[in-house]
């Protein structure tokens, strides 16, 4: 059976001048199971090739819509997962180079954001209702959860979603399954950001929850200097202080309250600031050093 949409070993059944016919002789049937065969053009076909030996295609359609084999690869096959760049956007959606002379058609319903040619893309290759090869944005479901990796290692993904709802979604390695949750401080992270994380839970599913800050113990320090660093910006005093809302401290400082409080708290033990029930302010240097 011809796959549209696959990489297969095909045998060549029949030259003319412009190729080679090849069919899947090895399947149920051989080939006598009828009909079924795709044209390899003659600008592909090596130039020893005899009845009956067989080659690796990748089969797809081409402009006209016709089945039609290729040896050059694309970067993807159906259910895979890739990045491709745009090259263009048209009038029903996007059109993506993917090694193949014909671009991959992404339409409008398959993406989760609007695209610009020359910016790249997280993808999946479908078959569609009509039997035409297509892109998808929407790729969670075709994520893989049997990454290699166990808490704490430091990973390398690609935003490819953001919910309000759930968090920031990640393809670690463009393939595996992994979420910022909601709950942790994603900075201005974007869809398209390519991203290193540290992986803080494998899910019993095998998903993976992620996290763009360190540990604890090595965050505070770093959360100590972002905090004095604001509070310079800001002529030595913010608006937030124990008493404040966790809301209020997020918009203000970009942490939660409680990574507030421990970095406050580092200053303040360093007497470098007083901390206010409403308010932290920068001790003068004269102050600081008594």
């Amino acid at each position: 059976m011809i796959e549209l949409g696959k990489k297969q070993i095909l045998t060549v059944i029949k030259k003319v001048d412009f190729g080679v016919y090849l069919a899947d002789t090895a399947g149920i049937g051989g080939r006598e199971a009828g009909e079924e065969k795709v044209l390899l053009p003659m600008k592909q076909v090596p130039e020893d090739i005899q009845l009956n030996d067989s080659l690796t295609v990748f089969v797809y359609r081409d402009s006209e819509d016709r089945l039609i084999s290729t040896t050059r690869e694309p970067v993807l096959e159906v259910g895979g997962l890739a990045l491709l760049t745009v090259k263009q956007v048209g009038k029903i959606g996007a059109f993506l180079n993917w090694g193949l002379e014909k671009d991959l058609f992404l339409p409008y319903k398959e993406q989760t954001k609007p695209v610009k040619p020359g910016e790249q893309c997280l993808v999946s290759l479908y078959v569609d209702k009509s039997g035409r090869l297509c892109a998808t944005m929407k790729v969670y479901h075709y994520l893989r959860t049997d990454s290699p990796y166990h808490k704490d290692d430091r990973v390398e993904g690609f935003v490819y979603e953001i919910s309000k709802n759930f968090g920031v979604f990640v393809a670690v390695d463009n393939c595996y399954s992994a979420l910022i949750p909601r709950t942790e401080p994603a900075g201005d992270v974007k869809e398209g950001d390519r991203i290193t994380a540290r992986v803080t839970e494998v899910k019993e599913d095998g998903k993976l929850s992620l996290s763009i800050r360190e540990k604890a113990y090595i965050q505070i320090g770093e959360d100590a200097k972002k905090l004095l660093a604001l509070l310079e910006e800001e002529g030595g005093s913010l608006p937030v202080g124990d008493k404040s809302s966790p809301e209020l401290i997020r918009e203000k400082t970009g942490m939660s309250k409680n990574e507030f409080k421990r970095a406050a708290g580092n200053l303040y033990k360093q007497r470098i600031i007083k901390i206010e029930e409403n308010c932290i302010q920068k001790l003068h240097e004269e102050k600081a050093g008594k």
